[in-house]
């Protein structure tokens, strides 16, 4: 079992950036691919970028592609949300979510077996 806590939300403007962390606990976070999901109010939750657990691949929708980047760092137990040109529309709260997975990475959030408690992005016009 993991336990994921999300931090690093925040209130920024249009083309700032802002990373986001997710620290696990436990000690078999490599074992885990870890992704990234974001849901604005009166939407669904949405896949935004995931990460294999060795890092060695990541994946990302097209509407955040070239802007988020996840990364993770297995000695940490943290996977990270780079986000740039930020936009209005990216405003949501951010969750953080793990699986065991051999190989490869989720993209439904059904898929994901752990969840963080999310952090609010807000970005003004």
């Amino acid at each position: 079992q993991v336990q994921l806590v999300e931090s690093g939300g925040g209130l920024v403007q249009t083309g700032d950036s802002l990373r986001l962390s997710c620290a696990a606990s436990g000690r078999t976070f490599s074992s885990y691919a870890m992704g990234w999901f974001r849901q604005a109010p009166g939407k669904e939750r949405e896949f935004v970028g995931g990460i294999s657990r060795g890092g060695g691949t990541t994946y990302y929708p097209d509407s955040v592609k070239g802007r988020f980047t996840v990364s993770r760092d297995n000695a940490k137990n943290t996977v990270y949300l780079q986000m740039i040109s930020l936009k209005p529309e990216d405003t949501a709260v951010y969750y953080c979510a793990a699986v065991p997975r051999v190989r490869g990475i989720a993209t439904i959030s059904s898929d994901y077996d752990y969840w963080g408690q999310g952090t609010q992005v807000t970005v003004s016009s």
